[in-house]
């Protein structure tokens, strides 16, 4: 069985994409993350909780206390990208979950009335929201270079609060001059899928 979505989009989504290591200068736009918002907030979370929460570095001092936070590796890619999100998760998503789940209300109090209840139902979907966003970018013609490597402590004091626990950071744009490396291997389907 084929794949109903078109294969050029399949190549641009997946298989073509990879993580940027350079970038051009052109700037990521307010209309382009707009727009990769408003197509990756339809994707499913636990309770439509939402918990995934977008802080855009734009100005240079921002950068600048940013790129310090980073591994040594990731300091002169971070330094140069158009735009830098660091995405997090809001341990204090319950909030909106009359709001985001209306027929049941309740759900706020029900569930997620217990910090480490919420801190682990906000990592967990924050993470696929994440992940979804990856994709947006992508979709808007533009690669992301997700990381890891950064003071993910110090970030969280510099730019969020006891509230929003760091996911990873995203340097995004078009990609520059050798942005890729070689694609690494994959594991077989017979590595990953099992059935029962």
């Amino acid at each position: 069985m084929s794949l109903v979505l078109d294969p050029a989009a399949q190549d641009l989504l997946f298989r073509e994409a990879r993580t940027a290591n350079t970038f051009t200068d052109e700037p990521v736009t307010e209309e382009q993350v707009q727009a990769i918002y408003d197509l990756v907030k339809y994707g499913p979370t636990a309770f439509n909780q939402s918990p995934l929460r977008v802080t855009l570095v734009r100005s240079p001092e921002a950068r600048e206390r940013l790129v310090g936070l980073m591994a040594e590796g990731n300091q002169p890619k971070t330094a140069k990208a158009p735009l830098v999100a660091i995405l997090s998760a809001d341990n204090e998503f319950h909030e909106e979950l009359p709001a985001l789940f209306p027929h049941f209300p309740q759900a706020k109090d029900a569930f997620f009335s217990e910090r480490p209840v919420r801190e682990q139902a906000a990592l967990i979907n924050g993470t696929l929201q994440a992940g979804y966003f990856l994709v947006g970018v992508r979709a808007a013609g533009l690669a992301a270079g997700p990381m890891t490597g950064f003071d993910f402590a110090a970030v969280q004091k510099e730019f969020l609060d006891d509230d929003h626990t760091p996911l990873m950071i995203v340097n995004i744009g078009k990609p520059g001059e050798d942005a890729w490396f070689p694609r690494s291997p994959r594991l077989a389907y017979d590595d990953v899928i099992t059935t029962v």
